[in-house]
């Protein structure tokens, strides 16, 4: 059994946040149904980029897609519209990642789904919510990253921020926050009988992950600022150094047990007892500095590694996958597809002892599942016919 299987999930969303959140909701075993639109019922469609060629490829490798199912309805046409309407009665969430307002034009809002099914989880997941003087602010990451007060945080000083991916709004604050309260949602769903609307907004997401941050401030007045505090870039025992081959080596030896055996490791004991001492963090840098640039990234890591400090590799990405402990974790999972052979995704992050996660099925196509979704509605073989040649459905 699965952590969430039997829970049934329509899908209304696009772009990351949205599909990410889905993603980890089907991992844990939810029936995740992608309500897409036909590319010629939305106007400036981002379609599934072709990978050699084929669609199919490039969706059997999108992790966003899988462990889930595809039905094509243009959400304009009434038709399409009670077929959605269907669906939500047996279903217990629906997630949509538009722009405030878009769900109520097309009619398939939570004021509309509540009235056909009271138990139903509605998450909207936007920018900055439902509600605020940025409500029709258009945006992605790096405006959600700056609104909630990260980006100012993260670089060097004196120098322009840096762009972290898009890891906290989109993924972070948004997707992840989202499939956290969808869950939550149907745990209070199981005390009180009802549904209930969740606004995510990934600006709030972000202001969120800096709870602890957050707290400093207000308890001292004093804030981050880029690469000038302990963990950001001004701690030479927190920080990142190159090594002989032109690679990077990370320390995070903040507690003094830990930050002793690295002063030993690299000549210094005389720097145990300065830790925190700011003024000879300059000092530490340059030492540190040299250090480094005597042995292999790799070489540092054994040594350090086997010594109580906190080490570790950056690796780009091919190196992350080949990690041990990455592979170990099931971190990599391969699935066999028809087609294209032996199919790589990430794997799924939390370990379940019992209920345990799995990656069942590699990306579906838009539309894969149209026909097999609506003749689990009862629809005829004739009266799906006719939908998809109104547009209704493709």
């Amino acid at each position: 059994m699965l952590p969430l299987e039997g829970y049934k999930v329509l899908d209304l969303s696009r772009l990351a946040p949205g599909p990410f959140c889905s993603m980890a909701l089907s991992d844990m075993g939810a029936d995740v149904l992608l309500v897409e639109a036909p590319p010629a019922a939305v106007a400036n469609r981002e379609a599934l980029p072709p990978q050699d060629g084929k669609a199919e490829r490039a969706a059997a490798f999108d992790p966003f897609r899988r462990n889930k199912r595809s039905l094509q309805l243009n959400l304009r046409e009434e038709s399409a519209r009670e077929v959605f309407y269907e669906l939500a009665r047996g279903a217990d969430v629906v997630l949509e990642g538009a722009r405030p307002g878009v769900v109520k034009r097309l009619g398939v809002d939570y004021e509309t789904i509540s009235g056909i099914n009271p138990r139903i989880v509605y998450c909207s997941l936007s920018g900055y919510g439902q509600d605020g003087p940025y409500v029709g602010l258009v945006g992605h990451d790096i405006n959600y990253i700056s609104i909630g007060g990260a980006l100012g945080m993260i670089g060097w000083p004196e120098q322009k921020p840096t762009i972290p991916l898009n890891l906290l709004a989109d993924f972070a604050g948004g997707g992840l926050m989202a499939a956290f309260a969808i869950v939550t949602a149907l745990l209070a769903r199981e005390k009180t009988g009802r549904g209930q609307f969740v606004d995510i907004a990934m600006s709030d997401g972000v202001m969120y992950l800096l709870a602890m941050f957050a707290g400093q401030y207000f308890a001292t007045g004093k804030t981050l600022e880029r690469g000038a505090n302990l963990l950001n870039g001004a701690a030479p025992h927190y920080n990142v150094y190159e090594t002989a081959d032109s690679k990077w080596i990370s320390l995070g030896s903040l507690e003094p047990h830990f930050f002793a055996n690295l002063c030993r490791l690299t000549g210094r004991e005389d720097f145990t007892p300065h830790e925190y001492e700011s003024s000879k963090w300059p000092e530490m840098h340059e030492h540190f500095t040299q250090q480094f640039r005597s042995k292999t990234r790799d070489e540092w890591f054994a040594i350090l590694g086997e010594s109580d400090v906190c080490v570790a590799p950056v690796y780009d990405f091919p190196e992350a996958v080949d990690d041990p402990q990455n592979r170990h974790r099931q971190m990599i999972v391969e699935l066999e597809h028809p087609e294209f052979g032996t199919i790589r995704h990430v794997g799924i992050a939390p370990k379940f002892s019992d209920t345990r996660p799995e990656v069942r099925s590699t990306g579906v196509v838009p539309g894969a599942n149209t026909d097999e979704v609506l003749g689990e509605l009862g629809y005829s073989t004739d009266r799906i016919s006719a939908l998809r040649a109104s547009g209704a459905a493709a």
